[in-house]
């Protein structure tokens, strides 16, 4: 009892900590695409946490399922490392012994890794995808940066915006160069302001600035002095949002459609929480540590099958998605593989014996 306690406890801080190490690589990965979209002015960057939330909620069934599987090696790769182990064994118990409070362990993990993938990760797709096509559409004036230059949807305006005021009613600093009937326009002006109408046509009305023409046609060039200057901002009817896509429907949705690709995302969704159930069995195995080998040797082993089982989960849904797999199949065959290979290395390991069996070691010197 008292080891288990100890298990327990060493688990659920490794789990924290790889957490959290996990989640800032997929933050900080991310957040590089969508600061330099910020920087671009492609993104407002109001919206620059909004997107980083969701793409974490997105990932966070992989990385759960990822951190559920580093936390059993490292903390047994530890026991080995330090002897501990020894103790565990002399007491009688074997590896199979850890296979109970590890998913006593796990188990409110793996439900939260259903919850993840089978209703929280779609909700938090669909609502990305209505977040990115709402900021598509908002108007020139919203998607401008402060101090960085915006072209216009049409790419007949290029504006200028040192800063904004009154929750950006006010502009500031304005400049605007728009091209029309052959004559290139440049506005500038000290300030302005954001006007609706009654029909929802939305102005900005520049105040005391000048307005500069030139026409390529002579050559001629115009100043204009205005008290008042008045642009329409462009505005878009919203399209019709796909939320229907498949990675972003309800798993409900999902079971009521016999569509190849809605089956093969269920698949995938499914497959997830029974994955990590998988890789806490193939976890133990893998967690000795061979001296002679380095410490870790068996890590990098683990994370190449951990690539390899999420690559061939993949390759299962593509297979399923086209129709050229039953989805029971394809989505049982891969599981099965890894279940044998890892009840294959329990028992070789449970009876203190080498991964390949002597005979084929004979085989392979005789050759």
């Amino acid at each position: 009892m008292l080891y288990q306690n100890k298990l327990k406890n060493e688990l659920f801080f490794n789990s924290l900590s790889t957490i959290l190490i996990l989640s800032g690589i997929v933050v900080a990965q991310r957040g590089v695409v969508v600061f330099r979209l910020a920087s671009k002015g492609i993104i407002p960057n109001d919206s620059i946490l909004t997107i980083l939330v969701f793409s974490l909620l997105k990932y966070l069934p992989i990385l759960l399922t990822l951190t559920l599987f580093l936390t059993i090696l490292l903390t047994l790769s530890r026991w080995f490392r330090d002897s501990e182990m020894m103790i565990w064994f002399s007491s009688g118990l074997g590896l199979t012994s850890f296979i109970r409070p590890i998913l006593f362990f796990s188990l409110p993990i793996i439900l939260l890794i259903g919850f993840l993938s089978l209703y929280l990760s779609p909700w938090a797709t669909q609502k990305s995808e209505e977040y990115k096509a709402g900021l598509k559409n908002r108007d020139e004036l919203a998607t401008i940066s402060p101090g960085s230059f915006k072209e216009s949807k049409n790419k007949d305006r290029v504006f200028y915006v040192e800063g904004f005021g009154d929750l950006g009613s006010k502009v500031k600093n304005v400049f605007v160069q728009s091209e029309q009937n052959g004559k290139l326009g440049i506005i500038v002006s000290n300030e302005g302001s954001r006007v609706s109408t009654n029909t929802d046509d939305e102005y900005i009305v520049l105040k005391k600035g000048k307005r500069y023409e030139v026409n390529h046609e002579n050559n001629n060039f115009t100043e204009i002095k205005f008290s008042d200057y008045g642009f329409l901002v462009e505005k878009k009817l919203p399209p019709i949002i796909d939320v229907n896509q498949v990675e972003a429907m309800p798993t409900l949705l999902l079971l009521m459609t016999k569509g190849n690709r809605e089956i093969a995302e269920f698949v995938w969704r499914v497959s997830l929480p029974i994955s990590g159930i998988v890789l806490i069995i193939l976890a133990i195995p893998l967690s000795f540590i061979n001296p002679r080998s380095g410490r870790s040797v068996n890590i990098i082993i683990a994370l190449m099958i951990f690539a390899i089982y999420n690559n061939l989960m993949g390759v299962t849904q593509s297979y399923i998605n086209l129709g050229k797999l039953n989805p029971y199949v394809g989505g049982s065959i891969v599981h099965l593989l890894i279940i044998m290979i890892a009840s294959y290395l329990m028992m070789r390991r449970n009876l203190n014996l080498p991964l390949v069996p002597s005979k084929v070691r004979n085989l392979r010197r005789k050759k």
